[in-house]
């Protein structure tokens, strides 16, 4: 079977534009420019969460304003939790309106009662979103202000136990990791693993001021996590009847089929570096 050239050029060229904004958000010093990587991935996975969840659900009616409400909350979770007095003064301004936040539970409560009955569920759908999606890029910002290498650390044995566990599952894997994910291998999946954690126990050894232990836990953490966070998004797929959670990569999918896998990992790595370390 020859190569699709099309479909190459079309695949290569949205990977170097992921490439070139993922690496400017994390590389650039100026802590601003992460802040707007992470606000961005935020925006767009809601978006392919809140037509995932349309999918799944089709009996729950979504107000039309819902999800623009909690696209803002959600921009102003990561914002919140991240500006200083030092940021064009605008730390007492998030401060000031985090709290008056608990009164929108019930509006949007009450809102959703009001139109119909079954807004109730897309309105837990929406919410579910906060958690699963903005929660941990909260956290990946914080872990951010601790250490500038950690989140880039983490993405980078992400990316590692993704391609080696399709490496190795592609060469000795077979038997079945889930249905969920039939292509998954436990093969695949422990040599990725495997594979992580030797690399961050290296890199730990020779180049990093954290103990290699430390980066041992972390690669663990983070291999978990990633394959929980890729099983949880391809049972989302499923039970959505779809194969990609979104367009916005030609050829690759959605921001969420990008991203499934850091927003589980983020929250184990976090509780294990402010409990560990």
């Amino acid at each position: 079977m020859g190569l699709n050239m099309p479909t190459f050029y079309k695949r290569t060229g949205s990977a170097i534009v992921f490439a070139a904004i993922m690496l400017t958000g994390l590389f650039w010093q100026e802590r601003w420019a992460f802040l707007i990587l992470a606000c961005l991935i935020n925006a767009l996975c809601l978006r392919d969460y809140f037509r995932l969840m349309q999918q799944i659900d089709k009996g729950a009616w979504w107000p039309g304003w819902l999800p623009i409400v909690i696209q803002i909350t959600g921009f102003f979770l990561v914002m919140v939790f991240w500006v200083t007095k030092d940021d064009f003064g605008l730390e007492p301004i998030l401060w000031g309106i985090f709290r008056i936040l608990p009164i929108l539970p019930p509006l949007l409560l009450m809102a959703c009662t009001l139109f119909r009955k079954n807004a109730l569920t897309a309105l837990m759908q929406a919410i579910g979103g906060l958690f699963y999606i903005t929660l941990p890029l909260v956290l990946l910002t914080t872990l951010r202000e601790y250490s500038f290498i950690l989140p880039i650390a983490v993405i980078v044995m992400i990316w590692i136990n993704d391609t080696m566990a399709y490496i190795v599952g592609s060469f000795i894997g077979k038997t079945p990791f889930s249905p969920i994910s039939p292509k998954k291998t436990w093969e695949g999946t422990g040599g990725g693993a495997l594979l992580t954690i030797i690399a961050a126990v290296i890199y730990g050894h020779f180049a990093s001021d954290i103990h290699w232990l430390h980066w041992m836990m972390l690669s663990l953490c983070v291999t978990v996590g990633g394959t929980l966070g890729d099983l949880l998004e391809s049972k989302l797929k499923r039970m959505a009847d779809v194969k990609d959670s979104g367009t916005l990569m030609p050829g690759h999918g959605g921001a969420l089929d990008r991203f499934d896998s850091l927003l589980i990992a983020v929250p184990f790595v976090f509780v294990y570096y402010i409990v560990a370390m």
